[in-house]
């Protein structure tokens, strides 16, 4: 990992960008180390002043409203991963020369000499699932592990907290990665690139880069996808240290170098001695939970992430079967006269969506929310002969209505003009309507949430209740 550079925080002038959910964190700690911390933060709302009024009891400055100003003597600023390099803040620090750090710079900054390294995991989908299985898998070796990052264990916890770890399964967003120049992971994995975020890094390029930032100075393994040729790009322009190879995974029969599924079973050929000729057996299709081929796609790469760390097999077999996915990721709610109803409300765009329409043959869908600039007809047109009929729902819900026209005219619209909470019932009614025994009605809306629901966990919750709801009328 080379020698950390120590810093000394005393009387350091830090200002921290954000109030959210790593912003008061970072402040609290840098606070403790004896920095001099101002935070600085767009919105001022209640609950804005209610967490100001927290950190200022400790006395940590905060100025709430003026989020574009830097605060005279700033040394260094420490920004929440959301707010956008576009803004003045930061053209005036560029101006005077002052750094700026996400949180995961900050974590990775204050880590100890003897700290735990990072396997680190990025992607437009599937990073939450391939952490947690990367986490089971790491578990199941007897090694001291945490998924942290975007979920579970909060980074500088991770970091600074009283456990020790013996390898952090990390979760990593493009804007983290891009906050996070010097960053530098035992391996690591970009699982897809797909259109997201747009708005923020400007063009898919600067997207992709940042993404790629993730490679940078890895020590044994870069995994990459075979089938998503720009992952593998990104591997060949990172600067790694030498010695560091490239592992790709794939669906297919693996080639040297890759791991893969060979007849139901997923192999390695890249972590076995003399790999040209042999294989190595790691689990079975069943073991993966679900088996849908984005899943499979996803243990993959937990399981290349593993063995680069020089886990067993048979660990890798264990933690895969002892994984159980989180709520809203194609989960199965019920059958209902012999239709299944599934939970997806997790594919929140485009490209999530495509790869949960993948996983079933004919499919009742229930679609629409908020697009963020989405465009729909390359995913209609790739699911249109799986469809058997649509419901759609939600602010941007036309869009979709359009790109059907376009690519699947002859499978039947029932278009929601409703955006109540009653909506999620109308809408599996509507469904039942239009399936048959034998179908998949799927909840995955390829839009966000946030004109009906909360949050995509209650728009799934929603769902289930009208699917029980359904249950029970037919009962």
């Amino acid at each position: 990992m080379g020698s950390q550079e120590v810093i000394d925080w005393q009387g350091k002038n830090v200002t921290v960008a954000g109030l959210g959910v790593s912003g008061i964190p970072a402040a609290k700690v840098l606070h403790g180390l004896g920095a001099v911390v101002t935070v600085v933060n767009d919105g001022d709302d209640e609950r804005s002043r209610a967490q100001a009024a927290e950190l200022e009891a400790l006395g940590v400055t905060v100025r709430l409203g003026d989020g574009a100003t830097l605060p005279e003597g700033t040394e260094l600023i420490v920004t929440a991963p959301g707010w956008k390099p576009d803004k003045p803040l930061f053209a005036a620090a560029a101006e005077a020369g002052v750094p700026v750090w996400g949180d995961v710079e900050l974590a990775w900054r204050l880590r100890g000499p003897d700290a735990a390294p990072w396997l680190a995991v990025t992607g437009t989908n599937g990073k939450t699932t391939t952490v947690q299985m990367l986490a089971s898998i790491l578990e199941a070796a007897g090694l001291r592990t945490a998924a942290v990052g975007n979920i579970g264990v909060s980074l500088l916890d991770a970091v600074l907290g009283e456990e020790t770890y013996d390898v952090l399964a990390v979760e990593l967003s493009s804007y983290q990665l891009h906050w996070a120049p010097s960053l530098r992971a035992h391996s690591a994995a970009v699982l897809n690139l797909a259109p997201d975020h747009l708005d923020w890094h400007g063009s898919m390029e600067a997207y992709a880069a940042d993404k790629g930032r993730i490679y940078e100075g890895n020590r044994v393994a870069c995994v990459y996808n075979v089938a998503d040729k720009a992952t593998e790009d990104l591997v060949r322009e990172a600067d790694v240290e030498e010695g560091c190879r490239a592992v790709g995974f794939t669906l297919g029969t693996p080639g040297p170098s890759q791991l893969g599924v060979v007849e139901g079973i997923l192999v390695d050929r890249a972590f076995v001695e003399n790999r040209h000729k042999n294989a190595q057996e790691l689990a079975e299709v069943s073991d993966v939970n679900p088996p849908a081929p984005h899943n499979i796609a996803n243990a993959l790469a937990a399981a290349a992430l593993a063995r680069a760390f020089g886990v067993p097999a048979q660990a890798v077999r264990d933690g895969l079967r002892a994984f159980r996915p989180d709520a809203h990721r194609i989960a199965h709610v019920a059958d209902v006269d012999q239709v299944a109803y599934i939970d997806d409300s997790k594919a929140t765009n485009t490209h999530a969506a495509e790869a949960s329409l993948a996983a079933y043959e004919s499919i009742v869908w229930i679609a629409g929310g908020l697009a963020k600039g989405a465009t729909f007809d390359e995913l209609v047109a790739k699911s249109a002969k799986r469809l058997r009929g649509v419901v759609l729902i939600g602010a941007d819900r036309a869009l979709i209505g359009e790109a059907l026209a376009r690519h699947a005219p002859e499978v039947p619209v029932v278009d929601l003009d409703r955006t109540d909470t009653g909506a999620m019932l109308a809408a599996v009614r509507e469904a039942a309507r239009l399936a048959g025994p034998g179908d998949t009605v799927l909840l995955a809306p390829a839009c966000a949430s946030m004109d009906m629901f909360a949050n995509y966990n209650k728009r799934g919750d929603a769902f289930a209740e009208a699917v029980r709801e359904l249950g029970a009328a037919s009962a």
